[in-house]
């Protein structure tokens, strides 16, 4: 692998001329920077980030702390993340928790022992202590998906709308029992959709059903699936089900297939955190879709500005939110 010091010795100019061409530190003669670029192209010679970052007091790595990236909206981010990240010459080291609080606080008692220069993160909301002190040993920090502690900039979806548009579109195909696969609302995510589904209904007229599943910490395919059996036992003539999240959705779908309920003709199916897997079903599920990659790619220029903003300059608190999209397919 070729060094500073090879490309110096074939352009014929000192190390110190290189570093300062490549880095643009100072005035180099065009000549000479054209003679010293021709050399880097020859040797094939790439900078060591991780050294330069190490002199710099940087390392060029980001922590991604995510529940999970498996057929979830959370793939899509970190692919938005690691396009930006690796656009600035950052690498990622991704953290995968199960939304358990305390394989969480292991992944951040790693990233915070010198490993990372920033860390995006979808909390569970039970280690802010612990994101605070990453903060104050000089880690930047951004919130991804959940806004949980208003001290850290975050980047999120408009969750309150997602639920209410979503009610009123099902009550505008004629829809009047219409059912909430939710999950825990002790994440903002879940408490906002139900807010917006809250409010829809009451406008409405209609009586609302919602089911608080295990999700995000659970099965997300068994609890829709289960989601189909708890409402068929209190509210046979369903014709509408709003889920969380997609793979919920393939759970209703099953469940309703095994019931014996056309979809979308008896029963009308929308999620309500759509990515790419709900246009790819036997049966295309109608959702409210987020635009993860675009999500991803902003939590990384916030967080990157802040890493490489000096301390007099850091910049201030973001909170970035989000507009969803509703995708109309076969379930509606």
């Amino acid at each position: 692998m070729a060094t500073l010091k090879d490309v110096a010795k074939l352009a014929n100019v000192d190390v110190s001329t290189v570093s300062r061409a490549l880095n643009n530190t100072s005035y180099v003669h065009p000549d000479t920077k054209k003679k010293i670029f021709k050399a880097v192209e020859q040797l094939s010679y790439r900078p060591n980030l991780l050294a330069k970052g190490l002199k710099q007091g940087k390392r060029h790595t980001l922590g991604v702390v995510v529940p999970s990236v498996n057929l979830s909206i959370f793939g899509e981010i970190v692919q938005g993340i690691e396009m930006q990240a690796g656009n600035r010459g950052y690498s990622l080291m991704i953290c995968i928790t199960k939304d358990d609080p305390d394989i969480e606080a292991e992944c951040l008692g790693r990233l915070r022992n010198g490993l990372v220069d920033g860390v995006l993160i979808a909390s569970t909301g039970q280690n802010t202590r612990l994101l605070r002190d990453l903060k104050a040993d000089g880690i930047s920090v951004v919130q991804i998906v959940r806004m949980q502690d208003r001290k850290f900039s975050s980047v999120e979806a408009d969750y309150f709308s997602c639920g209410y548009e979503a009610a009123r579109y099902l009550a505008k195909k004629g829809c009047t029992k219409i059912a909430f696969i939710n999950g825990s609302t002790e994440y903002t995510p879940y408490a906002e959709r139900y807010r917006g589904y809250h409010k829809a209904m009451k406008e409405l007229g209609l009586k609302e059903y919602q089911i608080k599943s295990g999700i995000p910490r659970g099965n997300y395919f068994k609890d829709g699936y289960q989601g189909v059996e708890r409402i068929m036992e209190d509210m046979n003539d369903v014709d509408g089900i709003m889920v969380a999240a997609d793979m919920q959705g393939i759970g209703v779908l099953r469940a309703l297939k095994e019931a014996g309920k056309s979809v979308p003709d008896e029963v009308r199916v929308i999620s309500l955190t759509g990515h790419s897997i709900g246009g790819m079903l036997e049966t295309s599920m109608t959702s409210m879709e987020m635009p993860g990659r675009e999500m991803g790619q902003r939590a990384a220029d916030l967080i990157l500005e802040d890493i490489e903003a000096s301390k007099e300059d850091k910049p201030s608190v973001q909170h970035m939110v989000f507009g969803t999209k509703l995708m109309e397919r076969e379930t509606t």
